[in-house]
């Protein structure tokens, strides 16, 4: 079954802890204090956002991406704490195919270990299947991040395997990929009734 997705959509997703809206050139503002002082941040990352025009080039880069269709990318905004988190997106949008994959997922690090990404990957998650009408919904990360790697799998994540020297690092060396995925039904038989007893 094909996505019911819409590039041109204004998807704006929220409870009572996070707010997710589409990015925008603009949000290099909201942004760019962790851009500046958490270049770290970015360590495992294909694409760096680290500096005013690093964050300026990756928001470019991604909103000619949802131009195209392929992505949609969103600004997470923490609304427990009034600040802005970090951002997100679908991408590897396959309409046809039923399937996207969730990451470029990065917040500063005042906003990790909160509990702030397990909200949001539940509206995500939830926006995917539901809305969306996702068969599957995949996720990729360095295998060497176990931090990520770790997240993934307390939200329901299955591993599915990993792809050696799969894609250039920007030290100019290569990367091994972990993937990670759920699928519908996983989703409304038990990852979304497990990840909403998780949230705080």
């Amino acid at each position: 079954m094909a996505l019911n997705f819409n590039k041109t959509a204004e998807y704006t997703l929220e409870d009572e802890s996070v707010l997710l809206r589409p990015l925008q050139i603009t949000d290099v503002l909201n942004l760019l204090n962790i851009s500046v002082n958490e270049p770290e941040t970015w360590d495992y990352s294909s694409k760096s956002a680290a500096g005013e025009e690093a964050l300026k080039a990756y928001i470019e880069e991604a909103l000619v991406a949802r131009g195209a269709g392929t992505e949609y990318p969103f600004i997470v905004y923490d609304k427990k704490n009034n600040a802005y988190a970090g951002s997100t997106r679908f991408y590897d949008i396959q309409v046809n195919n039923g399937a996207l994959q969730l990451g470029y997922t990065w917040y500063g690090k005042d906003f990790r270990g909160t509990g702030l990404n397990k909200h949001c990957k539940f509206l995500l998650l939830q926006f995917a299947f539901e809305t969306l009408g996702a068969e599957r919904v995949e996720f990729r990360a360095d295998n060497r991040n176990q931090r990520s790697i770790a997240a993934m799998k307390s939200i329901g994540c299955t591993v599915e395997g990993v792809i050696r020297s799969h894609m250039p690092l920007r030290d100019g060396s290569r990367r091994d990929s972990i993937i990670l995925s759920i699928l519908k039904d996983e989703w409304y038989n038990t990852v979304k009734q497990n990840l909403s007893n998780k949230l705080r």
